[in-house]
């Protein structure tokens, strides 16, 4: 989606802009390549339904532009497929002012705001006005039972670019229904075990203690670990991994190394994100069955075996699956150091890969997701990414062997050596 965004926005003047604030060179890169079909994937498609309000700008005949604010119930503005959008015009003010600007313009521009989730979608396009009398079944789609306010027509819109916006400067806002429901979280009682809390797995040198249990995914489950006595932990950085002793059900004692998922630094407690692999060895299954808050671990300190570089080299960062975990920790070391980097995530589908909804508020214009058993799948073109990189890059890549096996086979067959190709896999 980068390049039909950039088509549309970086204009000579803006580029001279940029070439003059020196983000011109990291900005190029989404200019570049072929001509791309514009798809609302299942991602954009969440977020838009999720809005119950928007801002619309639409330019006038003066060429003055004029944004109006639009609202309703959750899920007015509607995904009519994966290049169309359209809401219901209520009655209002009649002014009509965007209705009489797209009778000689039909170029709009849609902000959709999360605050919240400190998040915001961009989307340009195309957009036609509809009536009960000309297109009475385009009307019917955009309808809403439920709401009582008066239909007077509605607007459908041919997206042409959509852009994600960084999180930085929007102030988070929250609905009466969103506080209520806060405060009800607040008053519920915590999920008591009634498993006691046996003795502590492990012999390393580090005591900790789970703190705290949050499912990311039906699948994935984040776990909170703390120094058992209170004290601060060592140190690490990003790529780092944590080799946790687990109980099995036959009584045996195995240990399985999870990368640590959050930013180096913070030394009151460390974080990792277990995938439940019902089909696999039983590590999984019996580290999600048998920790809870609570549990005691003896681990070894961190190690690493795929640590990020500490120079100034600009970053492409490649993740299957659960191998977001480490590439976390590196995006979020490469943000703080102001670094250049790009994250590409591939995965089933939203709903099933970790971190996304975080990934996507934070870093919105250094990530691209695939979702490959989306409806509309979207797939990693390795060869297109690769080819894109810059001579200094460094490439890391975690996840499935066949997604480490063709990034490695496709950078040899581009010439990229293979120190510059840095993967881990799971075992």
């Amino acid at each position: 989606m980068a390049r039909a965004f950039a088509k549309i926005s970086f204009t000579p003047n803006v580029q001279a802009v940029q070439a003059e604030m020196g983000s011109r060179t990291a900005y190029r890169a989404a200019e570049l390549g072929e001509a791309e079909m514009v798809a609302l994937s299942e991602f954009e498609q969440a977020f838009i339904a999720e809005r119950d309000s928007f801002y619309q700008a639409t330019v006038s005949q003066t060429g003055w532009p004029y944004v109006q604010h639009r609202g309703g119930p959750a899920g007015f503005l509607k995904v009519l497929d994966q290049q169309t959008i359209g809401y219901a015009d209520f009655s209002g003010n009649r002014q009509y002012l965007s209705v009489g600007n797209l009778r000689g313009d039909d170029r709009v521009s849609l902000l959709l705001m999360d605050y919240p989730g400190r998040q915001r979608l961009k989307i340009w396009g195309r957009a036609r006005v509809v009536d009960e009398r000309s297109e009475p079944e385009w009307l019917s789609k955009l309808e809403l039972p439920d709401f009582r306010a008066p239909v007077e027509r509605g607007i459908v819109i041919k997206v042409e670019a959509f852009d994600w916006n960084c999180p930085k400067y929007i102030t988070p806002r929250y609905s009466q229904r969103e506080v209520e429901t806060l405060i009800e979280q607040t008053r519920s009682p915590p999920i008591a075990s009634d498993k006691p809390t046996a003795r502590a797995l492990g012999t390393g040198s580090l005591p900790l203690t789970i703190s705290g249990i949050r499912q990311l995914t039906p699948r994935i489950r984040a776990y909170e670990l703390r120094h058992a006595n209170g004290e601060s932990l060592p140190d690490y950085r990003a790529g780092a991994h944590l080799r946790v002793p687990i109980a099995l059900p036959n009584g045996n004692i195995t240990s399985h190394a999870y990368s640590l998922t959050d930013t180096p630094g913070e030394r009151d407690c460390y974080r990792i994100a277990v995938l439940r692999e019902d089909d696999g060895e039983g590590g999984s299954l019996a580290l999600h069955d048998g920790w809870q808050i609570g549990t005691r671990l003896n681990v070894d300190i961190p190690e690493n075996y795929f640590p990020l570089h500490d120079d100034e080299r600009p970053a492409l960062l490649i993740a299957g699956g659960i191998g977001i975990t480490p590439l976390k920790a590196m995006t979020e070391t490469l943000a703080t150091r102001g670094a250049d980097f790009q994250l590409h995530y591939t995965g089933r589908t939203p709903q099933e890969m970790a971190f996304v909804k975080d990934l996507q508020r934070r870093f919105a214009d250094r990530c691209r997701f695939y979702f490959s058993q989306a409806q509309t799948p979207t797939r990693l073109d390795v060869a297109d990414i690769l080819g894109r990189a810059t001579a200094d890059t460094v490439i890391y890549v975690c996840g499935p062997t066949r997604l480490i096996d063709s990034v490695r086979q496709t950078a040899r067959r581009l010439g990229i050596a293979d120190d510059r190709v840095q993967f881990e896999s799971f075992i």
